[in-house]
């Protein structure tokens, strides 16, 4: 039976999670932020915040990931620490809603993105005359959806062909997008001009709200949506060389270098422009590099966002499909999925389940509405992973560790902590979103107990 290589070396990892994690959040966040605390400096301690919190989770799971090193991530963790109905459910959820979704939602940014340079890709082409859109209406199809789909199904076949060519893509294309973003931080904090000044018309500007417990909260929520990904490198594990070494490395390492460049953007962005223009603006990036370099500018910044997000497109499929096929190998899901292609030594059948459900889901339309729902239950279950360091720990004491979690036991508290807050705050302002994708997850046992009859 042909086995899964372990292909990817320590730069391929440290790309996964630089890679994945940096997608458009870099420049759409900060203007969600902002209008939640008000001033640049409380967006740039929000980063901090959130920065440290994700790092604590990478502390964390590098533990776990060099004790487990297999295939699927959270699913092995929840399984060995809880059993195997959470790692199920993480599984399922992966799978149907908060992957696949979270694909599509940025292979749909990418069209998105590329229309400013190709309006009609905004057109639509046909519409589905029966009540599935949006509050019932038809559903239109645009030309982009389907180069969204044309998208992710060319990255499909890229990883379908090895995991190392999947894996020498995202650090090329990785290397770029921070080339690309260090060229932006370096032209807005070189600019020798005062924030919200500037020569031509008045750029637009919103008023902005003074800082409250319920606002820094809320600006907590989205950065710490735009960290996340950093834990997606644990999913390709079994793939991975030396991995009780490279894993925690890529980890602590990646979310580090996540930090960093975060704030030297934001610092950027808020040295060159006021926070009521950025907060006016959802293309903070396109509206500072408008203000130096002129109109240009903007469509340059365009195409770095296409870079940023294609790299994040290969890395979620490159370590999403291993979720599936862990829990195919284990008997609890599609046995196709378990399928190791023989000559290729990758799990195709996932590869291509995943980027195919994915691509249904850019031409629904509901992506943004499932992963909503979703953020919730998925935060629940990435708090159990990290307090699976603890409870493992106790559990099983003679488990190999080749690495130990540093700051242990207040590195995971103060993640499980973060991720407690982040729930009572999701539930308290969005209880419809939060007990929708309870229930949206809760649909899947039926299908656990059904393969886990089979498997008996």
């Amino acid at each position: 039976m042909t086995e899964l290589k372990r292909d990817l070396g320590l730069w391929a990892a440290v790309a996964i999670v630089i890679g994945t994690v940096i997608g458009s959040g870099l420049f759409r966040v900060p203007q969600t932020m902002v209008l939640n605390v008000g001033t640049g400096g409380w967006v740039l301690l929000v980063f901090v915040v959130g920065g440290i919190l994700s790092l604590c989770g990478a502390l964390s799971y590098a533990e776990l990931a060099a004790a487990m090193p297999g295939a699927g991530g959270e699913y092995v963790y929840l399984t060995e620490a809880y059993g195997p109905v959470w790692g199920f459910l993480y599984g399922w959820t992966q799978m149907w809603v908060a992957k696949s979704g979270s694909v599509a939602t940025l292979a749909t940014a990418f069209f998105e993105y590329l229309a400013n340079f190709r309006p009609e890709l905004e057109q639509i082409f046909y519409t589905i005359p029966l009540p599935i859109g949006e509050h019932g209406a038809p559903l239109p199809l645009k030309y982009g959806q389907l180069l969204a789909m044309a998208l992710i199904l060319f990255l499909a076949l890229i990883n379908y062909f090895g995991v190392k060519a999947g894996g020498d893509v995202q650090v090329v294309l990785t290397a770029v997008k921070i080339g690309a973003i260090l060229v932006i931080i370096v032209a807005g904090l070189s600019w020798h001009g005062s924030a919200g000044v500037t020569g031509q018309a008045a750029a637009p500007q919103v008023p902005l709200v003074p800082i409250t417990v319920a606002g820094f909260f809320a600006a907590l929520v989205a950065a710490l949506w735009a960290y996340d990904g950093w834990n997606n490198v644990s999913m390709v594990a079994s793939e991975i060389k030396r991995p009780q070494r490279y894993l925690p490395l890529a980890l602590i390492g990646g979310t580090a270098a996540v930090m960093v460049l975060y704030l030297l953007a934001n610092s950027a962005y808020f040295h060159v422009l006021s926070a009521a223009e950025v907060g006016a603006n959802k293309r903070v990036a396109a509206a500072m590099m408008e203000r130096i370099v002129g109109p240009w500018g903007a469509g340059a910044v365009s195409i770095a966002v296409m870079i940023s997000i294609f790299a994040a497109l290969n890395g979620s499929i490159l370590s999403g499909a291993r979720v599936p096929y862990a829990m195919a190998r284990d008997r609890l899901f599609f046995h196709s999925f378990a399928h190791v292609h023989p000559r290729f030594a990758t799990p195709s059948v996932s590869i291509l389940g995943l980027s195919a459900w994915s691509a249904v889901l850019v031409f629904s339309g509901r992506y943004d509405q499932l992963y909503n729902y979703v953020i919730f239950a998925s935060w629940l279950l990435y708090g159990m992973t990290t307090a699976a360091v603890i409870v493992l720990r106790r559990t099983k004491p003679q488990m190999p560790r080749p690495y130990h979690t540093l700051g242990y036991p207040v590195v995971p508290i103060l993640f499980v902590a973060a991720a407690v807050v982040l729930e009572v705050f999701t539930l308290r302002n969005s209880p419809r979103e939060a007990v929708s994708g309870i229930v949206l997850i809760m649909l899947g046992l039926p299908f656990y107990f059904y393969w886990k009859s089979k498997k008996a």
